[in-house]
């Protein structure tokens, strides 16, 4: 089945961990995580790993350890997550991006940009406070 819009599992599994640690009273694991959202724990350690490298988390080892927030839920912007894992969003001209069009002008006009802009601002105006 087609999707305009494609969310990658690792965009997923990011947005769905930081709701999870944001929910959480105290740090949660790997383990945890993996059994709450049925991922495989290597995939999501990776992931949150990255999440840790760009400032959005801290993790701490053995027993007692695991992930947390190291700002506010109300500072941390779906947009922050997605684009720690996926890279900026860049709202272009052509979906292919390709310099011209052997058409003369775009088959969709100005759909994907607009697509693109209000997926962004949507993704800015949430943060994890939105979910507890």
């Amino acid at each position: 089945m087609a999707k305009i819009v494609n969310i990658t599992e690792a965009v997923s599994i990011a947005l769905h961990s930081m709701i999870l640690i944001t929910k959480s009273e105290k740090q949660i694991n790997v383990i945890e995580l993996s059994k709450r959202m049925k991922s495989s724990k290597f995939h999501i350690a990776k992931i949150l790993q990255k999440l840790v490298k760009d400032g959005y988390l801290t993790s701490q080892r053995g027993p007692s350890g695991g992930f947390k927030l190291t700002k506010p839920a109300e500072e941390i912007t779906l947009l922050n997550i997605y684009e720690s894992i996926e890279g900026k969003i860049v709202v272009s001209r052509c979906p292919l991006n390709k310099p011209t069009c052997p058409f003369g002008r775009c088959i969709f006009e100005n759909l994907t940009v607009k697509m693109t802009q209000e997926f962004k601002e949507y993704l800015s105006n949430k943060t994890l406070a939105d979910y507890k």
